[in-house]
């Protein structure tokens, strides 16, 4: 299973990071995990493609996770794919519905499947096996943990965590603990006055007594442009000793 960072950005784009969006990949089937701004180029420029993503994973519904949702399903109407699958916590058929409103031109344009999931049981993504934990931020949402479709773990031990927008929190710390990789949201250095994220010594301090083998730093606002050093060697010394990397548009990890 590899994981591509689309992107690692947030709703303040700049012209290194995108909005936020990853690419699940086993070579066989593909799953894409949020869409915002930018991330439709960013899978145009994979060998995926959008061609090659025929489901829709959403953590939340804010603007810079949704807002190229549908020119992804354009995109995957005028390239003659025939299927979409949208799937995300509660609201999700609402988020859609709202955008074809606005949009109808579209509707009935490909074979459009929305599916809401939640906490409460595991679930199956484009074949991946995914287990949820709710988040703690301005919005109601899921972080996710990830199993390969040829798997036989149970989802909820599975090697990849990928936490949405939230605070960090012990639940969290949990969620993800004995992951290879964790993608938490780390949106803005210390000393930044901020709610429903974490700062670099928050997230630390929350993943002091995981074992999480590589913590990649994402859905990075501009404040955090030229101190992304500074921000790993915060996560450490608030007491996380796995491997820090600060997530980059176009950066891929095997799992």
């Amino acid at each position: 299973m590899e994981l591509t960072v689309l992107g690692s950005g947030s709703a303040m784009p700049v012209p290194e990071r995108v909005q936020a969006g990853y690419l699940l990949d086993d070579g066989d089937r593909s799953l894409l995990v949020d869409c915002g701004s930018g991330v439709l180029q960013r899978l145009a420029g994979t060998e995926t493609g959008y061609e090659g993503v025929s489901t829709v994973l959403l953590t939340h519904h804010h603007l810079d996770h949704v807002s190229a949702l549908l020119p992804l399903l354009k995109a995957r109407w005028l390239a003659g794919e025939a299927h979409l699958e949208v799937v995300g916590p509660t609201g999700t058929k609402s988020l859609v519905d709202g955008l074809l409103d606005v949009h109808d031109y579209l509707d009935g344009r490909v074979d459009l499947a929305v599916r809401e999931v939640s906490a409460a049981r595991l679930f199956s993504a484009a074949g991946f096996d995914v287990a949820a934990r709710e988040t703690r931020h301005s919005m109601a949402g899921l972080a996710y943990r990830f199993s390969p479709p040829s798997s036989e773990a149970d989802p909820a031990d599975g090697p990849l965590t990928l936490s949405g927008d939230t605070e960090a929190f012990a639940g969290m710390a949990s969620f993800a603990d004995g992951s290879d990789a964790l993608v938490h949201d780390c949106s803005f250095p210390d000393g930044t006055d901020v709610s429903n994220h974490p700062n670099p010594t928050e997230l630390g301090a929350s993943l002091a007594s995981v074992d999480v083998d590589t913590l990649l730093l994402s859905h990075l606002y501009p404040h955090t442009g030229g101190r992304e050093r500074e921000m790993a060697r915060s996560v450490r010394k608030a007491g996380f000793d796995g491997e820090v990397e600060v997530a980059s548009d176009g950066l891929r990890v095997d799992l």
